[in-house]
């Protein structure tokens, strides 16, 4: 146990020293306004029926999210958002789920958002995913983000399940 701690605060520590790099830049926007964005999503530690199931151990599983966010004005949005995993262990390597990802954005301020998700995979799981979002460094045309999203997870005969993950990626 003393090994998920420790990998838990890692993440917590990583998550949050990418935010203290944020700038506060500001520009004017006018909305509705669309936005693209791409990341790479890594699940970091999942929990399920009193165990802890750590990336990395036996296997690697990454996720590459593709989304587009359609901000109806400056406090709240809508998101669609893709995202194929692959997994890979010792036996190789495959696309292992597809999530499909709508939600409602709701940005607290100076770079923070709040995303509230639905999930549908193509594994028979659906349930919810709370994300906390927030841009690290805003360019004209770009932007920076690190994200941690919180996975439930209900379905397919399998018991409830609860993860913490680290994404980054770029919006534009």
């Amino acid at each position: 146990m003393c090994k998920a701690i420790r990998k838990v605060v890692l993440v917590v520590l990583m998550f949050g020293g990418m935010v203290m790099l944020a700038n506060g830049q500001s520009n004017t926007v006018t909305y509705p306004r669309v936005a693209g964005y791409v990341g790479i999503l890594h699940p970091i530690v999942g929990f399920s029926e009193g165990k802890s199931t750590f990336n990395f151990d036996n296997y690697y599983l990454v996720g590459l999210p593709t989304g587009i966010n359609l901000w109806k004005s400056s406090k709240v949005g809508f998101s669609v958002e893709f995202v194929p995993f692959v997994r890979a262990d010792s036996t190789g390597s495959r696309m292992s789920n597809f999530l499909f990802h709508p939600g409602v954005l709701f940005a607290l301020g100076k770079g923070w958002t709040l995303a509230g998700r639905l999930a549908f995979e193509t594994s028979g799981r659906f349930g919810a995913t709370p994300v906390i979002n927030k841009v690290v460094k805003k360019n004209k045309h770009s932007s920076y983000f690190v994200a941690m999203p919180l996975p439930m997870r209900f379905g397919n005969s399998h018991a409830f399940s609860f993860t913490i993950g680290f994404q980054f990626g770029v919006s534009f």
